[in-house]
């Protein structure tokens, strides 16, 4: 039989699962007597927990509405997508301050245990910039995947994974990562979020930095070997990725001439995004990619700048179509 407190916090995690429970099913699941439940409901109440009860037939406990909430119980799962989505809230506009606050309170009233995982995402975790997102929907992250990563991460210990490129993938590619028959060992140092995907910044044996993409990772077994650190500076991992996917990782790529000075085209892209050639003091070339020739399409008539585009042919035929829908949106029709 659990211990009082322990089952106390039982009983309210389950009223907190769904709207009523009778009696006879908290007792069962609790494996304890009808009349304990009871006995735990006046022990919850007097501890200002409103609890609601409705006699008969159909009799039934359910949360009541009160000052005071229940407390926090969340399993290792839940923990850590909570923690998730504050950092990411983070950095959204308006939420920074309240996301940052809600994490701090989230870590005091976590068990020891959990705090550390909730710690170890909050402290490896980046976000690219919010401006840049794609139509097409991001792929589903195992958070027991994104909380071991983290783990090695904070821990400073060698992470070893296989990974694959699926060949249909409709996305961009990883960077500059790509399949790898062999487990693949590397010094872990930074998550990083953007368009909803998740990417890892981590060194190879040989020392030199790659992006992977943490959806096509599977985990072999923890090293539990350590590694002495030689990270980047704390504001360049989410460039890197940005860099690394902007360069080689999507699925289409452009370069398109713009008629303005790079500098011009820079003060209204981030910069890593795409990469600024300069021509002259007037013409300057945008190197750049997404996951649809829609995509590049809105990007560029986003710049407000006059550009030529010569290829690929897909984008061509894309913004002949746009252009066209735009012409035809403002063209009076002749009266017959």
């Amino acid at each position: 039989m659990l211990e009082t407190s322990q089952r106390l916090l039982s009983l309210l995690a389950l009223l907190q699962t769904r709207p009523a429970w009778t009696g006879a099913e908290l007792a069962e699941r609790l494996s304890v007597t009808t009349r304990t439940v009871r006995n735990d409901i006046d022990r919850l109440r007097e501890l200002g927990y409103p609890v609601d009860a409705t006699r008969g037939p159909a009799g039934h406990y359910q949360l009541g509405v009160g000052a005071k909430l229940p407390p926090l119980l969340l399993d290792d799962e839940e923990a850590v997508a909570v923690a998730v989505g504050l950092r990411t809230g983070a950095g959204v506009v308006g939420m920074a301050e309240s996301s940052v606050r809600a994490l701090a309170k989230l870590e005091q009233v976590l068990p020891h245990r959990l705090q550390r995982q909730v710690e170890a995402i909050n402290s490896a975790m980046d976000k690219g910039p919010d401006n840049t997102r794609s139509n097409i929907d991001p792929p589903e992250i195992d958070t027991t995947l994104l909380s071991t990563i983290a783990a090695c991460i904070r821990d400073e210990h060698y992470l070893r994974f296989e990974y694959a490129v699926p060949e249909d993938d409709s996305l961009y590619k990883a960077g500059s990562s790509t399949t790898q028959d062999l487990p693949i060992l590397v010094e872990p140092y930074r998550l990083v979020s953007w368009h909803g995907y998740w990417h890892l910044v981590a060194r190879d044996e040989q020392g030199d930095w790659h992006t992977y993409r943490v959806d096509w990772m599977t985990l072999r077994m923890a090293t539990g070997r350590r590694y002495r650190p030689r990270p980047m500076k704390d504001d360049e991992y989410a460039d890197f990725v940005l860099r690394d996917v902007a360069s080689a990782g999507w699925k289409v790529h452009a370069r398109i001439t713009v008629y303005a000075p790079a500098q011009d085209v820079l003060s209204r892209i981030h910069a890593a995004v795409g990469v600024v050639e300069s021509i002259d003091d007037n013409t300057s070339v945008l190197v750049t990619g997404a996951d649809s020739y829609e995509l590049i399409a809105v990007y560029i008539g986003m710049l407000g700048l006059d550009f030529h585009v010569d290829g690929p042919p897909g984008l061509v035929d894309h913004l002949r179509i746009v252009g066209n829908r735009y012409l035809n949106a403002i063209t009076v029709p002749e009266k017959g």
